[in-house]
Order: C-alpha cells, then sequence, then structure tokens
C-alpha cells in the first residue's frame, strides 16, 4: 500500500491532508502510528466523516520515506485524480 505513495500524486503534512479531506480530493489518508494522537486523531475522524479510508503506517519514518521526503511524516494522503 505504502507503494502507491512513491507513484501517486499525494499530499503529505497534518494541514495538506486534512484540506484535501475537506475538500473530497483524498482516495486514501496514511496516518503515522507513532505520531502525537492530537495531531491524527482529528483527521482519522474526519476521514470516518466523509467516507475516505485510512491506512496505519508503523513510523513516521516510514510514512515519510514511502512519500519521499527526508524527515518523518505524521500523515499523508494520495489525491483523486
Amino acid at each position: 500500500m505504502l507503494t502507491q505513495l512513491k507513484t501517486q500524486e499525494k499530499v503529505v503534512g497534518a494541514k495538506q491532508t486534512r484540506r484535501a479531506v475537506e475538500g473530497d480530493a483524498a482516495a486514501t489518508v496514511f496516518l503515522a502510528e507513532d505520531a502525537n494522537e492530537h495531531v491524527t486523531a482529528p483527521i482519522e475522524t474526519l476521514c470516518q466523516a466523509h467516507g475516505v479510508p485510512v491506512v496505519r503506517v508503523p513510523t513516521m519514518r516510514q510514512l515519510g520515506e514511502a512519500c519521499g521526503i527526508p524527515v518523518g511524516a505524521t500523515t499523508a494522503a494520495i489525491v483523486k485524480p
């Protein structure tokens, strides 16, 4: 599932992910399990309200690497074409 982040259009970070979900542009959201819950919980709730599937990733580092960035990421979203 993480390989999709390397090949498809995406947004990275809590603010960008939230905007994508609110704008009905997010196809799938990825949340790092080791990220602060006060950051990820509202996004997960928003995903449930908008019917966006959520995929949990064990670490922020793994999510960042999958997104092609040199730092960890709390959230990311694949954007609808």
